[in-house]
């Protein structure tokens, strides 16, 4: 069996992560990001649940995640993965997207796979050449050539106002959610909070959230986690104020999200060099 390798690095110029994971079998379990993801397989076979649409994706497969887009994978037929990931901030898609349309907007992409798609070549360059550190001005044009023909092909363009929920209760629980996470919530709160009996808050924020509330409090946890980790602060300070029970349960759930552990994300922010990488032979 192959090894593992788990690599990633920040790119300064760009303001993102590029993920490349080889030989993976971890299962991912259901869950969301704060930040869009660019990501295409090289090698492998998954099954894909998003937005409770199910997906087999294959190499030359580019994987397209809103932020908030819940999702959760899994290997095939015992195949390893060998994908990789262009990960980016809202504030910094919204600031593409300024720069190519003079709008003020955050895009929603209405496709999360494209088959095959030609996207992977220019994915492909993108990821190699922040992960060499490339400081040549070919990897902003790049970008900002493929966040363009996603925009054109690819995204309803309408602007984020538009395109708020309404006010209900299922924006309530995860208004407070946001809010409290690194509190202890419990089940009762909020059902006093919406008014709505438990089973069916359970039922219609799993529907319309693709995502269950736990599942939700602890993705925004980890979220803040990375956050907190990229100021340098310990894993053990940060499974305290982002709400978890204990820095064991903080460390196998962020590896179960994230792919990395505590330590290995927070090293790729040490300011030693322009760019960090870790793998997964750290603790």
């Amino acid at each position: 069996m192959a090894k593992e390798v788990r690599t990633v690095c920040f790119d300064k110029k760009l303001k993102m992560e590029a993920y490349c994971f080889k030989g993976i079998m971890q299962k991912f379990p259901n869950h969301f990001h704060d930040y869009y993801v660019l990501g295409f397989i090289e090698k492998g076979k998954r099954f894909l649940l998003c937005k409770n649409q199910e997906y087999i994706i294959n190499a030359g497969d580019v994987i397209i995640f809103n932020p908030r887009d819940a999702h959760t994978c899994e290997q095939v037929d015992g195949k390893t993965l060998d994908y990789r990931s262009l990960n980016i901030p809202e504030s910094t898609m919204r600031q593409a997207v300024r720069e190519i349309t003079g709008r003020e907007y955050l895009p929603r992409f209405t496709q999360t796979v494209l088959y095959r798609n030609e996207l992977a070549t220019s994915l492909r360059e993108l990821h190699l050449m922040i992960s060499e550190g490339d400081t040549d001005f070919k990897k902003e044009e790049l970008f900002l050539f493929l966040i363009e023909q996603l925009i054109q092909e690819y995204s309803d363009a309408v602007p984020e106002h538009c395109t708020q929920e309404p006010a209900s209760e299922m924006r309530m629980i995860c208004d407070y959610l946001d809010s409290n996470y690194a509190n202890t919530i419990t089940l009762d709160q909020l059902s006093d909070l919406t008014k709505v009996s438990k089973y069916h808050l359970l039922r219609s924020f799993t529907k319309q959230k693709g995502i269950s509330p736990y599942s939700y409090l602890e993705t925004i946890r980890i979220g803040n986690a990375k956050k907190l980790l990229e100021q340098g602060i310990p894993p053990m300070e940060v499974a305290f104020q982002t709400g978890f029970s204990d820095q064991s349960h903080f460390s196998n759930f962020f590896k179960r999200l994230i792919g990395l552990t505590p330590k290995q994300y927070m090293k790729i922010f040490e300011p030693v060099t322009e760019s960090h990488m870790s793998d997964d032979r750290e603790d």
